[in-house]
């Protein structure tokens, strides 16, 4: 069963061939990434990454000119899941696709963040469905899963869901569609209420719309991760930041995996970034 599916790979088709005419696929930037995460990990302990930041300007942001760029996505809503105090100074935003491994080790990087952040309301997760339908077709069916199990027990249940999902996939299209039923129990579900909702399709039109949402905003690959920003920063520095990511820098595109807003209150971030740069882009935007 491919809910969504039909749906998702026309636009899906189009933002692929676009990257592969560009130079590079997303995923190929990933595996690529993955191997100069590990490098850095070995050359730059967390206080080393963490003193890139540490310019000791105390003067206001100077952005860089050539990065800004729109960031469209809606802010936080009623349909949101989130993760955390929803006025937090940073919300990270992201769109994820259960199927995708870098998903799964990311989803791990920020339930560290939370639990680092969380309990002070600094920092909140929003997540949101991105689905890969061409590369991952049981993903869709699967967000359907996460999306009953908010419907039916709210933020709480949802993250539990979410959580166990996660960790007990083999990614890539690997997790057992029988396991989606056994999950809900876990998290606390009626297990026929959930088959019921989930047979239902009620809520394939919002994983779409935030599908849609993604693309966009320029999401190519998963996951793709937008910080919402309370204030635009005054005591660190752009080009620190982007120093930071100067190693990530795809080395088939040159690309960075970092967008900057006009406003800069907004921040992309694409692929699976390690557990300290994502701290300590979040130590630097919170001074």
């Amino acid at each position: 069963m491919e809910p969504a599916g039909n749906k998702l790979t026309i636009p899906l088709a189009i933002v692929f061939a676009g990257a592969l005419i560009a130079g590079g696929i997303f995923f190929s930037r990933e595996s690529g990434g993955e191997a100069a995460a590990a490098s850095a990990a070995a050359a730059h302990s967390p206080e080393a990454v963490r003193s890139l930041f540490d310019s000791g300007d105390d003067g206001a942001l100077s952005k860089p000119t050539d990065m800004p760029r729109e960031i469209a996505i809606r802010t936080l809503d009623e349909t949101d899941r989130v993760r955390g105090n929803p006025d937090a100074a940073i919300v990270i935003v992201e769109y994820s696709d259960t199927e995708c491994p870098f998903c799964k080790r990311f989803h791990t990087t920020l339930q560290q963040l939370i639990a680092e952040y969380g309990k002070a309301g600094t920092v909140a997760w929003a997540y949101r469905y991105f689905p890969l339908a061409s590369l991952h077709p049981k993903a869709p069916h699967e967000a359907e899963a996460l999306e009953c199990s908010r419907a039916l027990g709210g933020t709480t249940a949802f993250w539990k869901y979410a959580d166990r999902l996660f960790e007990i996939t083999p990614a890539n299209n690997g997790l057992e569609t029988a396991e989606l039923p056994n999950i809900a129990e876990y998290a606390g579900l009626d297990r026929a209420k959930f088959i019921a909702c989930l047979a239902s399709g009620a809520h394939r039109a919002l994983i779409e719309k935030e599908y849609n949402e993604a693309a966009a905003a320029g999401g190519s690959g998963t996951p793709f991760s937008v910080f919402l920003l309370k204030n635009a920063p005054q005591k660190s520095s752009w080009s620190n930041i982007l120093a930071l990511f100067e190693r990530y820098r795809d080395p088939n595109t040159g690309t960075l995996p970092i967008a900057i807003s006009p406003d800069g209150l907004r921040i992309s971030l694409s692929g699976a970034l390690p557990y300290q740069a994502v701290k300590a882009t979040v130590d630097a935007l919170l001074k």
